[in-house]
């Protein structure tokens, strides 16, 4: 019964250790000067709207234009981006309207949605479109050649692709947000970039991106050594000879 008891004590002591190590190390501070989320949106990549995941961006605009919001994903986050358009009335306008977005990342590269509602046609009573795109993961590091996603700025380009040239004008209210699903270690890799994909001039600093080491399996690869170490100590126990 000591033996059971020194072996479970032990291993509460190794848990313990490292769900306190890890608490800090993937902790996401909180900042409450966190700016408020864009009234408007740019028409460039050069002047793309940034806000943070989880806010909702708006912009009023007139249809025909390009519409660009940008924000941060970091490595082992999945995002997804939502939009929503609210048409002009409907005697305004003459036909069905197609909107969609594109996402692309710091380096300009369009990235291919894994699933969502990408394009949408509203037929000419709609009151309101309503877009999404889910990204792959985004890796901390990649080769070359390949276009995975990587840490940094993320621009979102909210547009109507088809329409009647007599719609073209007519205002507009869109509304933009993202949030991400955070994979941890299940999609880490070896590797990760010096400084993260950002647009000229805007600092680092400004976010609290994730550690070039620190993933989740960590935790779980230190936690099966304990394990490894505890079973092999208690089946010495079980084994060894006992002496008269």
């Amino acid at each position: 019964m000591r033996r059971t008891g020194f072996l479970t004590t032990a291993l509460l002591v190794c848990v313990g250790s490292f769900l306190a190590f890890a608490g800090p190390a993937a902790a996401d501070d909180e900042d409450d000067a966190t700016p408020k989320a864009p009234t408007e949106a740019g028409t460039s990549f050069r002047t793309a709207a940034a806000f943070e995941q989880g806010q909702k961006a708006t912009a009023s605009a007139s249809t025909g234009d390009y519409l660009y919001w940008s924000f941060p994903a970091d490595a082992g986050e999945r995002p997804t981006v939502r939009a929503q358009v609210k048409l002009p009335a409907a005697q305004s306008r003459h036909g069905a309207q197609t909107w969609r977005i594109d996402v692309y990342d710091g380096l300009r590269r369009r990235q291919a949605c894994m699933y969502g509602m990408q394009a949408r046609s509203a037929p000419a009573d709609a009151e309101r479109v309503e877009l999404a795109c889910t990204l792959r993961p985004v890796r901390a590091w990649s080769e070359p050649w390949a276009d995975d996603p990587l840490p940094g700025a993320y621009y979102v380009r909210l547009t109507v692709s088809a329409l009647d040239d007599a719609d073209l004008g007519l205002p507009v209210s869109a509304s933009v947000e993202a949030e991400s699903k955070d994979l941890g270690g299940a999609v880490a890799v070896d590797g990760a970039l010096s400084t993260p994909l950002l647009p000229p001039g805007a600092s680092a600093d400004d976010h609290d991106w994730a550690s070039a080491w620190w993933t989740s399996r960590w935790i779980w690869t230190g936690l099966g050594a304990a394990l490894a170490a505890l079973t092999g100590i208690w089946g010495y126990t079980l084994t060894r000879p006992r002496r008269p």
